[in-house]
């Protein structure tokens, strides 16, 4: 799937151990299209190699295009929907009849 639109925010690092005693990191960031309805999106990066690739080329006010997957958890029996970016392109700037 994919999406274009502005990141407007750029949410806490989370850090942590996992069970088997590997260390992670995840970044969560908003995107928000020029949609009427349904036009705000939380994406999620995983890994330390994407949170820095995230921060290191991309920033709030970013117009961006976004692919991902979706993705479903079960926990307890309640279910948990994440959408894992996996590609993030900066849109080229558009230039204006003049030519600047």
């Amino acid at each position: 799937m994919e999406i274009k639109g502005k990141i407007t925010k750029m949410l806490e690092l989370q850090e942590g151990v996992s069970a088997s005693g590997k260390s992670w990191k995840k970044q969560l960031f908003l995107v928000q299209t020029q949609e009427q309805f349904n036009n705000l999106y939380c994406f999620e990066v995983f890994g330390e190699s994407q949170v820095e690739n995230l921060n290191k080329f991309n920033k709030v006010g970013d117009e961006v295009t976004v692919s991902f997957n979706v993705k479903t958890n079960e926990s307890n029996g309640r279910y948990y929907t994440t959408l894992i970016a996996w590609n993030i392109v900066k849109d080229k700037e558009v230039v204006n009849s003049q030519g600047y």
